[in-house]
């Protein structure tokens, strides 16, 4: 389920509801509800994606995430930022834990008014002095004066911008030691200054306490509770006396605690992620969380349109097993180069070329492969597919001007700026001087091609050559050039490009064709396909004398 930050749906005519309004229907629903805590944005989404129908803000929580102690260190200004990162990341209302209101009468007008421009549902505050210390730390807390915390209620409900905000009166007394009658007095009276509901708290273990003051207090108003001790009590308990909202109060900042610790330590350990990356959340459920996928939708609808701007197409599936070591947990498209993936490096020179819309085809380990801004693509087949059929998996992005890549190589700037200028519906980059590059060509397989016309110390970049043919084994004497895994599309060759894709797809060649068999079925209809010529100034990284090269070629 995908939660998307802004809500585009409009409400019909008369269903307007608004999160102030839905929480006070939980308060007053004939069954007992439940809140669950968040602390960010995220975890307010999980909240809401997991089924609950309002979120407990809480104050220990929310402190814990930032660092500091349950007692008024983070101030209310940095609580109301992260509570506007929650309210903005879900639909369900938010009832904020704002321990003794941050201050006096005064400070809690303020807080309700800003809580109430930001749509967060209510407020709970704590008849305990400021600043407050967590309930279950020490024994004994000195208590608010009932009638300052009454004026305190009633300037609040005086202020507040939204007719349905519910303030909710916590009280101490039984946490304090002082007693059920001295629970019910104070209670009584917080009702009466205006309250919406009261929440009563306890530490004991079991949940007779709570369920004493539950039946004394007859349902006068809406009652919550906490069973954060007295978790062993069966919730039918609490409905059949007649608790109005059940909240778990701190088990999502309990749980994120206990996941980031076992898995810095066994990192930490192994230097490795191979032992945790199958049982922790796939980046790309981060990005669904983040609702990635509306800003894509919301950047068609409101950024230019530009038929003519060129994408870029990259495929990185393979590992790179040459790499050996350092492709165990990632792969060669996110090996480090002078401090950044190459991955990123590749999609900088597409950046400053004015490419932004880029695509990139991932396979192993292809959670790893996660940088902002790109489009990913997965073949999950890349262990027993070729290059075609990772190609196929973004044939959606293949169309209008294109350019195409491998994932593994670097070229100079220049390089692309050619590229782009080049006639011609399909145009790939060949490498004339690919002799120089390694004193044994026969090292590596290598993508040859035949041209029309050599490459000349006259050659000119406008001057048009042609491919007459590409391939690995031709011999010396026929040999014009490398192609270096770069290629251009026009809007005719991307629909040159996907039209083949399909008639492989059809006639059963796609599942192990490479990039060079593409082409060279392009070539076999008499499609013409264009070379530009380069020498020298790029390399791709196969192994480590290649990454060794790639330090210094940059």
């Amino acid at each position: 389920m995908s939660i998307a930050p802004y809500s585009t749906a409009k409400p019909a005519k008369g269903l307007t509801m608004t999160k102030s309004t839905e929480l006070k229907k939980l308060l007053h629903s004939i069954d007992t509800e439940f809140l669950m805590e968040a602390h960010d944005g995220i975890s307010a989404k999980i909240v809401e994606e997991s089924g609950f129908k309002g979120i407990w803000a809480s104050g220990l929580a929310m402190s814990a995430a930032l660092g500091v102690r349950d007692s008024n260190e983070a101030s209310w200004t940095q609580i109301l930022e992260i509570l506007e990162f929650m309210a903005d990341a879900s639909r369900i209302p938010i009832l904020v834990d704002g321990d003794t209101g941050y201050g006096n009468f005064n400070n809690l007008r303020r807080a309700v008014r800003k809580l109430c421009q930001r749509g967060i549902a209510g407020i709970c505050i704590e008849d305990k002095l400021f600043p407050k210390t967590n309930s279950f730390i020490g024994e004994g807390q000195p208590l608010a004066d009932i009638d300052e915390f009454c004026g305190k209620i009633k300037a609040g409900k005086d202020i507040q911008l939204d007719d349905d905000f519910s303030i909710i009166a916590r009280v101490e007394a039984l946490i304090s030691g002082r007693g059920m009658e001295e629970a019910l007095k104070r209670a009584s009276a917080y009702f009466e200054a205006g309250a919406d509901g009261i929440l009563i708290h306890s530490k004991q273990r079991d949940g007779d306490e709570i369920i004493n003051f539950l039946k004394e207090w007859a349902n006068r108003c809406p009652v919550i509770i906490v069973p954060t001790t007295y978790y062993q009590t069966p919730t039918q308990e609490f409905r059949d006396a007649n608790a109005s909202l059940v909240i778990w109060a701190n088990h999502n900042i309990r749980a994120a605690t206990s996941a980031m610790r076992e898995t810095s330590l066994r990192i930490y350990r192994d230097q490795s992620l191979i032992g945790i990356e199958d049982s922790i959340s796939s980046v790309d459920e981060i990005f669904e969380l983040a609702n990635n996928s509306e800003l894509a939708a919301a950047e068609k609808i409101y950024l230019p349109n530009n038929q003519d701007e060129t994408k870029a197409i990259i495929l990185a599936a393979s590992r790179g097993k040459e790499l050996h070591d350092l492709t165990v947990d990632r792969p060669k498209c996110m090996i480090d180069v002078r401090g950044q993936p190459l991955l990123h490096r590749l999609t900088t020179t597409f950046n400053q070329a004015g490419i932004r819309q880029i695509s990139a085809v991932r396979g192993y380990k292809k959670s790893t492969v996660n940088l902002p801004s790109i489009d990913f693509k997965d073949n999950d087949e890349f262990e027993t597919t070729g290059e075609v059929t990772s190609l196929s998996r973004a044939i959606s992005q293949i169309e209008g001007n294109c350019i195409f890549s491998y994932g593994d190589i670097l070229f100079r700037h220049y390089v692309l700026d050619q590229l782009l200028k080049t006639n011609g519906d399909i145009v790939l980059v060949a490498d004339a001087l690919w002799q120089d590059r390694d004193p044994n060509p026969q090292s590596r397989t290598r993508d040859l091609v035949k041209c029309a016309e050599p490459f000349t110390i006259k050659y000119l970049d406008e001057d048009e050559v042609t491919l007459n043919a590409i391939g690995h084994d031709f011999t010396p004497e026929e040999i014009q050039g490398e192609w270096i895994g770069l290629a251009k599309f026009s809007a005719v060759g991307s629909n040159k490009i996907r039209s083949e894709i399909i008639a492989m797809q059809q006639d059963g060649t796609e599942r192990n064709a490479s990039m060079i068999d593409l082409f060279a079925r392009l070539l076999k209809n008499r499609e013409p396909i264009h070379i530009i010529y380069i020498s020298g100034h790029w390399l791709d990284i196969d192994n480590a004398d290649d990454l060794a090269d790639a330090q210094k070629f940059l």
